[in-house]
């Protein structure tokens, strides 16, 4: 789904207030019709400090620009606007504490909050169960909170020029995200819970300190763009494996999974059932084992698209576990993963 931010469709009433330079604005001028007419209001490019309470009257108004003005702070009134489905809001004073406490109650689609100075991403915006599409770009932000699983009908992510120095696993509970955007961070890993993500299209990782990326990428099936460049991504093979030895607990769990060894939920307290629904299977094809918490992490080159090679994380049973690689970097190539990366697969790699 595109989603235009803008353009007016045919047939509706649009008040267009733009580039006046407006210090305040009251709105007793215009007509009750009018007023119940207007669906579209343009404030932008202004000097509000402030956006007048009094906008509240446009009872069916359904999209508001207010970017690129000194606004510091959104008043309470625009709760009251039941039919608001987009609010754009760039490049203004905003932060976390500029929204009115029942903001997350409007029913918007779309929102973008880009060139502010939110440090945090506001909670109520996690409340907007509605939107679609979520901008905020070139701000402050230094975490994605784990509440943003609440947007679970977000098609579109913009977290782009922050400081976010890790992607949360919640993420993955996005099930029609199709635009990720998290370009110009300090992102060092990608979770592998990404493969969740049934419906994504395009991914902007570049510009942040990936050292490599998890394998489970492979299993985005509609990813079509993938955007690396600017990150410095590891450019010979990892032959040093690190290795946690397993508890007893996990031990067990192993045993219990690798042999199927039947139980029953009833006989089992909660935690341990829980526990055992956490094994993943070990990715060598050789091998029948699973692990939990302890694992072999080791680096391996995937070919995309006979052009580029990328570095893929591994997660191995035990040390005793061979690759389902060869070690050699000069072989890999014709690993049984990379014969798996068609080049419709992913129609843009951006490492350049």
């Amino acid at each position: 789904m595109e989603i235009h931010e803008g353009a007016a469709a045919v047939g509706d009433s649009v008040l267009d207030f733009s580039r006046l330079s407006l210090n305040t604005f009251s709105f007793d001028t215009i007509s009750d019709e009018r007023k119940r007419e207007t669906k579209q209001l343009y404030l932008n490019y202004n000097r509000l400090a402030s956006l007048p309470s009094s906008v509240s009257v446009f009872c069916n108004l359904e999209f508001l620009d207010i970017s690129n003005n000194g606004l510091s702070a959104i008043c309470e009134d625009i709760t009251r606007l039941s039919r608001l489905k987009t609010l754009l809001a760039k490049n203004n004073r905003l932060d976390e504490f500029s929204l009115p406490k029942e903001f997350g109650s409007l029913q918007l689609e779309v929102l973008n909050f880009s060139g502010n100075r939110f440090e945090e991403i506001p909670l109520q915006c996690t409340k907007l169960l509605r939107l679609q599409s979520l901008s905020l770009g070139g701000n402050r932000l230094k975490s994605i909170p784990a509440e943003i699983e609440n947007l679970t009908s977000l098609e579109l992510l913009y977290l782009g020029g922050n400081l976010i120095t890790a992607i949360p696993a919640e993420v993955a509970n996005l099930p029609y995200l199709s635009y990720l955007v998290l370009c110009d961070n300090r992102i060092q890993s990608v979770p592998p819970q990404l493969t969740r993500l049934h419906s994504l299209r395009s991914l902007s990782l570049h510009n942040n300190l990936l050292t490599y990326l998890p394998r489970e990428i492979l299993c985005l099936v509609h990813l079509q763009e993938l955007s690396l460049r600017g990150n410095p991504l590891v450019v010979r093979f990892v032959k040093e494996m690190t290795y946690d030895p397993p508890s007893l607990l996990e031990l067990s769990a192993r045993t219990i999974k690798s042999r199927n060894i039947p139980y029953h939920p009833r006989d089992l307290p909660s935690n341990l059932v829980r526990y055992l629904d956490l094994a993943s299977k070990c990715p060598n094809p050789k091998c029948a084992g699973v692990y939990f918490d302890s694992c072999v992490r080791q680096i391996k080159f995937v070919d995309f698209c006979g052009k580029y090679r990328l570095p893929l994380m591994h997660y191995l049973c035990s040390p005793e576990c061979t690759s389902p690689c060869n070690s050699n970097p000069q072989s890999d190539a014709e690993s049984e993963d990379e014969s798996s990366v068609p080049a419709y697969r992913l129609q843009r790699v951006l490492l350049g």
